[in-house]
């Protein structure tokens, strides 16, 4: 049987500041994992096969299988490419979020004007309830060059009018995602990637190319539907829905750093005047 009390005080005599150093690095990385796990589909896998390990660590221990002992011992290497092929999406977006926002997590830029937000908001409820399908991108700190090169070129301010007018059915790119970054429509047509994760049935091309998206970047994508003229929003690699209008104000102020609460409405912008800055 193993002696636990002897390995124990051997542990403790060979402790040293280092080892407290050691164990607080490890820990810290662990703890930052985590986070960003959190929520995700990985994270219930991660945890299933954290009790696994666990539960057959203990009885080679306790009972001194020497058989399961050498594999616990000699499996490490394979279990570390296993995990980074299972999670290699959810380690590609850990590692772009790094990128984006350094060790301790401080944001760069991800502002859009309350205003423009305010127009994003009233046109796409329009959408919805004139049920008209819309996918409707919102880029934050990662770039979306390679979504926006497959579309048309766009670059007009955001407008309520001129939204409606891309997405309105029969246009040659009311089918296709509008990028929008900060206050400007960048591209429309544009093809998104598609979720290959299992969804409901009411959900169709549209909802999947939005969570897409998101699954790889941290963009934020609203999503109407022509059927039930309902609103969803994607972003983190989640898909809300239906939303009401206060949740997506509520869900926009979170996500962008904003108070949609006290701003005032801009004029009025003509479909002709967003046309002419487009073309």
């Amino acid at each position: 049987m193993f002696d636990f009390s002897g390995e124990f005080i051997d542990l403790v005599a060979s402790f040293q500041i280092s080892s407290v150093v050691d164990i607080l690095i490890v820990g810290g990385a662990l703890y930052w994992l985590l986070l960003l796990l959190r929520g995700t589909a990985a994270m219930s896998v991660l945890r299933g096969a954290a009790v696994l390990l666990v539960v057959a660590f203990l009885l080679a221990r306790i009972f001194d299988l020497v058989v399961l002992n050498w594999l616990l011992r000699n499996a490490l290497t394979g279990l570390v490419l296993a995990v980074v092929i299972i999670f290699q999406s959810d380690i590609r977006r850990a590692l772009e979020k790094l990128g984006r926002t350094g060790v301790w997590g401080l944001a760069s830029n991800r502002r859009i004007e309350p205003h423009v937000l305010e127009l994003i908001i009233s046109s796409v409820l329009k959408l919805a309830r004139d049920n008209v399908g819309a996918l409707v991108v919102l880029e934050r700190d990662t770039g979306l060059a390679d979504v926006i090169e497959v579309g048309i070129s766009v670059n007009a301010r955001v407008g309520g009018e001129l939204l409606e007018t891309l997405f309105f059915p029969g246009t040659p790119m009311h089918d296709g995602a509008v990028v929008i970054q900060r206050g400007r429509i960048l591209a429309a047509g544009c093809t998104l990637p598609l979720s290959s994760r299992v969804m409901a049935s009411r959900f169709g091309t549209r909802h999947r190319a939005g969570l897409g998206l998101t699954e790889t970047t941290d963009a934020v994508v609203l999503i109407t539907s022509e059927e039930r003229g309902e609103i969803s929003l994607a972003a983190n690699g989640r898909l809300v829905s239906p939303v009401n209008e206060r949740q997506l104000r509520v869900q926009l102020e979170t996500l962008f750093e904003v108070d949609l609460q006290e701003t005032d409405p801009p004029e009025p912008r003509s479909i002709n005047s967003d046309l002419s800055e487009a073309l």
